[in-house]
Formats: structure tokens, sequence, C-alpha cells
């Protein structure tokens, strides 16, 4: 459950990075009707658009983390997931040197698709809207990613993501409805503390690695192999326990 605290959290305080990267979109949008109550479903449908694309997009990487798991690196990759997070923050150069031109056109295809879905002025566009919004470049959503496949499960690393696309509702929705209310200096100011937020959920993501034992920080072995493993249809639980043996001091 701490992991999708961790989840809202973050993207309810990263939504003030959103509002600079996505806060033209929100701005634009074809918001369908004339009422408010019309515009406030066309503005959560464009935000539930996001969440949903997130969702996926967590069970994905999810199940990537839930393979790691079951091979018994599911502590290393909790540790590794925090140190990479607190890496972004301490060397951000490092990853502005990585680049792929095959993603330029990607995202070229992208920002197409969503010019196009602005001349529906329709709730199903805005719903793709923000489907295909979710999928541009967003330095906030890779580190949410790296919570998703810390978490080690596909429906842990679901729910991280919904609940961190959820955490940007509000301010994403206030900026849609009433403009981007919030100053440009005041959203720098306090898009200060997001380098600190990222830091603090990547040792949260060290210490639960180690299994020192402390409730809901950091867990005992035993405790994060009950969280981590999926339903009993779905995964032989012993075969989870087997694996997970390296966890244990010798």
């Amino acid at each position: 459950m701490e992991i999708i605290i961790a989840g809202f959290l973050f993207g309810l305080i990263g939504s003030l990075h959103c509002a600079g990267m996505c806060g033209p979109i929100a701005l634009n949008l074809p918001l369908r009707g004339r009422t408010f109550a019309e515009r406030l479903l066309s503005g959560i449908l464009y935000n539930l658009g996001r969440t949903f694309m997130y969702g996926i997009m967590g069970a994905i990487f999810g199940y990537i983390g839930q393979g790691l798991m079951m091979l018994g690196f599911q502590r290393w990759v909790s540790i590794a997931m925090g140190i990479l997070l607190i890496i972004s923050v301490l060397a951000p150069f490092v990853f502005k040197k990585i680049h792929f031109k095959q993603f330029d056109l990607f995202t070229g295809f992208i920002r197409t698709a969503i010019q196009k879905l602005f001349t529906l002025r329709s709730y199903k566009g805005l719903f793709m809207i923000g489907m295909l919004n979710s999928l541009l470049p967003c330095g906030l959503v890779y580190m949410a990613i790296i919570g998703a496949i810390a978490s080690g499960n596909v429906y842990y690393g679901s729910l991280y993501l919904i609940f961190f696309g959820l955490g940007t509702l509000p301010l994403m929705l206030a900026i849609s409805l009433i403009g981007n209310a919030i100053t440009i200096s005041l959203r720098n100011r306090i898009n200060k503390f997001i380098p600190y937020l990222v830091v603090l959920i990547g040792l949260l993501f060290i210490l639960r690695g180690l299994c020192l034992g402390i409730p809901y920080i950091s867990p005992s072995i035993e405790k994060l192999e009950t969280t981590l493993q999926l339903k009993p249809a779905d995964i032989d639980q012993q075969e989870i326990k087997k694996n997970g043996d390296c966890c244990h001091s010798k």
C-alpha cells in the first residue's frame, strides 16, 4: 500500500512539472459544451485518458519487474531503481545525452495524431488525446515507471502509475478549466522541491530492498515476498519462495 501512496504523492507534487510540460495542451483542449458541467466532464475525460494509459504502462513495466522478481532479484531491483532515481537528480546530464532518432519519429506521429483529434471536439477525442499525451517524452513519467518496475508486480505496477496519474489530475484539470492559475515564478519555486521528493522516493526504494524489518518502510524479506507476489492462481508461490531464498542471510 505504501508504494501506491508514494505514486499518488509523486504525481500530486510532480503535477507542477506537468503544468509546465503539458500545460499548453491542457490550456488549449477542445473542451466540449458551454456549461461548466460539460466542460468539467471534458476535462475529466482528458485526464482519465492519461491515467488509463499510465495504468497500461504500469502493468507492462510491472510485468518486467515481476520477471526479475521471479528470478530472485526483487530486492536488488528495488535497490537499483532507487539508486537510478537518485542519479537522475544528481547527474541529469547523463540522461540528457541519451537520444534516439527513432523516438523522434514516434513522438512526431503522436503529436500529429493529437492535432487531428483537436479538430473532433468530442468526448471520445478528449479521452484519446489524454491517452496519446501520456506517451510523449516526460522525465517525471520515466521516474514513475522506475517505481512500477521496482514494485515487481503487474497489479502494483499498474496501480502505482494509475495513482500517479490521479495525483496529477487536480492541477491539470484546474488548468483546463480556469487557465494557468499558478504563475510561472511560483511554479518554478515549487518545482525546486521535486528533486528532493525524487531522492526521498529513491531512498525509500533502497530501504525497501535492504529488508531491514522496519514496518511500512523496509519490511522483512518474508513480508516483501508476501506483498510482491501475485495471486495464488497466477504464480506458483512455492517457486517464488525458492527463488527468494537468496535474500536470506547465509
